[in-house]
């Protein structure tokens, strides 16, 4: 079988990759995106949809900022808006002692676009009456929203197709190596892929690859907890998610336009690697419900149509993967969102494509360089 060949080749269809195949044909590069199963069936396709940025490790914003910019754009774009809606979201604490955390994190510099806005007590109950009295503080970002995860991935990988990149879903990668300057990619069903650059954007999966060229990364799975109602009159526009110290506490649930409510947070299961599989855990669920009841007292009696979970990956400090390899010219990663990836799609993959195609970006992203995982730098000296 023949050798086709490209600028780039990256492995892994999610959000990341799909993106970024896109953004670097719009700058020219010819790509080729290999993804083993279906485009965004992980944790792309899975996940919450929130399109957040307050609540993000600070280092983050600036990246996330350069994300918002971009959902702002997407039907000029890619042609889709990804039911991307601007609706606000609100970051609320049960606990009085977790409202000066709120308050320094919306007085941050850093934090200076996304203008937030601390209710307390009775400024917040008055703005927002329908949460339960337990509630103590919100954090409001006004410009932040939610969207549809099932759609990110697939429509990013489209509109790369119609731009000239080559999409292969159900090519897996058998090997790959580096021979005079190229990267030599061989799949399971034959095919044959080369190029000078390679990006791994793999999600769960990616520490295989990259412990391959020498970067071993400490790469953890788990499986978000998810559930969605049956529609009811849309009246909750804003995303809502609890910020809290106590895992069983943790709940973040956003209204759709045609009424249903999704719910995540909580409690993750652990993935079945080898099947490729993840569960919902029934108590989880039944925490989604009782979690829910003390968030909104007065939501009644819903009915929970549909479950799912996912595999998702996680590293010890929160922080992604995002930037060139240490160790081989010509590779970059973009992994290990954490559970928080999907906001910083559309900026990680235009990010990507401006590092791979001119060597630097203008976005700080040096917080997320994988040598902070070198046997030579200690876990215990990364900032959380």
């Amino acid at each position: 079988m023949s050798v086709e060949q490209a600028d780039v080749v990256i492995v892994g269809g999610g959000f990341m990759g799909a993106a970024s195949a896109f953004f670097l044909r719009q700058r020219g590069r010819s790509v080729i995106l290999l993804e083993r199963d279906q485009i965004g069936q992980y944790a792309s396709g899975v996940n919450f949809g929130n399109v957040r940025r307050q609540g993000r490790h600070l280092g983050q914003l600036e990246l996330a900022n350069r994300s918002r910019e971009l959902w702002g754009r997407l039907p000029e774009l890619i042609d889709d808006d990804l039911e991307f809606l601007p609706s606000g979201h609100m970051r609320v604490c049960y606990d009085a002692a977790h409202v000066a955390e709120l308050e320094a994190y919306a007085q941050a510099p850093e934090a200076r676009e996304l203008d937030l806005q601390v209710l307390v007590g009775e400024a917040l109950h008055a703005r927002f009456p329908f949460l339960g009295p337990e509630v103590q503080a919100g954090s409001y970002a006004p410009h932040d929203g939610h969207a549809n995860p099932r759609l990110a991935a697939p429509a990013f990988a489209r509109a790369a197709a119609r731009a000239g990149a080559k999409v292969y879903e159900r090519t897996e990668v058998r090997e790959v190596q580096k021979n005079a300057g190229d990267f030599h990619i061989d799949c399971v069903d034959g095919r044959r892929f080369q190029a000078p650059n390679l990006l791994i954007t793999a999600g769960a999966w990616a520490d295989k690859l990259s412990a391959q060229f020498g970067e071993p990364v400490p790469l953890d799975t788990h499986g978000p907890q998810m559930s969605v109602t049956e529609p009811v009159p849309y009246a909750l526009k804003t995303v809502l998610g609890v910020f809290t110290k106590i895992p069983e506490e943790v709940i973040y649930f956003r209204q759709i336009a045609r009424g249903n409510i999704v719910i995540g947070g909580g409690l993750r299961s652990k993935p079945d690697m080898l099947k490729r599989r993840a569960h919902v855990e029934p108590h989880s669920v039944l925490n989604h419900i009782q979690q829910m009841h003390r968030l909104l007292p007065g939501i009644g009696a819903l009915n929970i149509i549909r479950v799912w979970s996912g595999i998702e990956s996680y590293l010890p400090d929160s922080l992604p993967i995002i930037g060139p390899s240490s160790q081989v010219d010509g590779l970059y990663y973009a992994f290990g969102f954490s559970g928080a990836g999907f906001q910083l799609g559309p900026g990680v993959g235009d990010v990507m494509a401006e590092l791979i195609s001119t060597g630097s970006t203008t976005t700080r992203i040096a917080d997320f360089d994988i040598k902070r995982f070198a046997t030579s730098h200690p876990l215990r000296s990364q900032a959380s």
